[in-house]
């Protein structure tokens, strides 16, 4: 008698089919956590009435997030990039499970969600670079582009509908309800990533020089940057724009709409919806376009039109009429500048050792961050509210152009840092390292990879 065939394993969906199943799986996730952290922001703003306090969250969030940076990213490439995707899922999961805990209970008090922030910032050490770098591996390079577009839909999609949802759910199951639909999709994204296949990098002799303990694996990820000139220009360049963003940035946008419209939580909605919309149309537009033939450029004008409408025009506007076409618009520039920046660094970057590097590279990014939030609230609550508010230098000579009202010091903050952005976009596009970057650097497929060079490449050297 013979025996039954035993059927073929089913094929896990791998390439741009399972990055798709990977992306779709963030999105729903994404969703249900922007539904929480709208309700978060407008929660902690009214216990706290700080621009300080809310700038302490990105602090708070900020501060783990670089300091194990540099390790996750030599763990990322250590191990599994699935199992580490995994991994910052779960903390990002333990972390909303305590305020729902918390919130059903009716223990939540403010500082709570400080150390929630502090959780989170641990595992999203752990997302960009395993997600950047697997879409190395997972879709071919002249997919970059849209793959990146696709990631950016995931900053930005949940987005448009995420304020209309929480605004209507929160009167029917209330705060503790959203927290657990955020917790429920969390494993969602968790089995999506279950069902595809992500392969690991071919070895190259590159990450075979960066080989050791785990500390000399994430100090590498430094070691390489710093020995291209033209990959330390790029990445100084965003590091003084992050700077110049630090007299605004996010910490002040929710203060400065709520101070202007007295507390109106549905312009701060519309605000934010419109800022999803038009990420969610430059994502699309990134997603099918993959952006110009010649990054840098794309990177430089989608740098310099978020400087002129999300940055200027949005300080100069006092109402919706202005701010919504204005983060509308810049919104839409982030997908292009933020997805050429990344396909140039994952074409030039080794892939088995983009975890480092590109963990490397956002914490040199994002250095000033800690500080900055921290920075912006201070200088809005102790020096320009209260000047632009009374009969000072300040009102007399800027009053004119944003008024003398609540929040007029922060929108004067985020004119002052729309035009250092312009300056710093015109210099950087004279400098020969930044503008050549693309033809200065080798992409990564010409390098040897493991057992095709000819001799042991020397720890930290420049392979050509």
């Amino acid at each position: 008698m013979s025996r039954p065939r035993s059927r073929p394993a089913a094929k896990r969906p791998a390439g741009m089919a399972g990055f798709s199943v990977v992306w779709l799986g963030q999105m729903v996730s994404v969703l249900a956590s922007n539904m929480t952290g709208f309700a978060l922001t407008i929660w902690m703003f009214q216990e706290t009435r700080s621009a300080t306090a809310m700038g302490l969250m990105q602090v708070t969030f900020l501060a783990p997030f670089l300091l194990i940076s540099p390790f996750a990213g030599a763990m990322v490439d250590r191990y599994n990039r699935k199992l580490m995707m995994m991994v910052s899922d779960l903390v990002a999961v333990t972390a909303t499970l305590a305020v729902l805990v918390l919130q059903a209970a009716g223990l939540l008090q403010y500082w709570h969600l400080y150390v929630v922030v502090f959780v989170q910032g641990l595992g999203s050490a752990f997302q960009w670079p395993a997600y950047l770098a697997a879409i190395s591996v997972m879709v071919p390079k002249e997919q970059y582009g849209r793959a990146n577009g696709m990631l950016s839909l995931v900053d930005s999609g949940p987005g448009v509908f995420s304020p209309i949802l929480a605004g209507a759910l929160l009167p029917l199951i209330g705060l503790a309800g959203i927290l657990f639909i955020d917790v429920a999709t969390f494993f969602l994204a968790i089995a999506a990533l279950l069902l595809v296949t992500v392969p690991q990098p071919q070895a190259t002799a590159e990450g075979e020089a960066g080989k050791g303990s785990l500390l000399h694996e994430a100090i590498y990820g430094f070691r390489y940057i710093f020995a291209r000139p033209p990959l330390l220009a790029l990445l100084s360049t965003i590091l003084l724009l992050n700077l110049a963003q630090g007299l605004s940035g996010g910490a002040l946008l929710a203060p400065m709409i709520l101070s202007r419209t007295g507390d109106n939580s549905v312009a701060l909605g519309a605000v934010e919806s419109a800022m999803a919309i038009g990420g969610v149309l430059g994502g699309l537009l990134m997603s099918a376009w993959g952006g110009p033939k010649r990054r840098i450029r794309g990177m430089l004008c989608g740098w310099m039109v978020f400087a002129l409408f999300g940055q200027i025009l949005f300080g100069l506007g006092r109402s919706l009429a202005v701010w919504l076409p204005a983060v509308a618009i810049a919104a839409m520039s982030f997908p292009v500048s933020q997805g050429c920046s990344n396909a140039i660094w994952q074409a030039k970057v080794a892939p088995d050792v983009q975890g480092r590097v590109f963990s490397a590279r956002r914490f040199i990014a994002w250095m000033v961050d800690p500080i900055a939030p921290i920075m912006a609230g201070a200088l809005a609550d102790l020096v320009t509210e209260p000047a632009m508010q009374s009969h000072s230098a300040l009102s007399d000579t800027f009053g004119w152009l944003v008024g003398t009202g609540a929040g007029s010091g922060m929108s004067l903050q985020f004119i002052i840092s729309g035009v250092l952005w312009i300056v710093i976009i015109l210099v950087a596009s004279f400098v020969p390292l930044v503008r050549n970057v693309e033809d200065l650097l080798p992409d990564h497929e010409q390098a040897p990879v493991l057992g095709e060079a000819e001799s042991q490449v020397p720890d930290g050297a420049v392979l050509a």
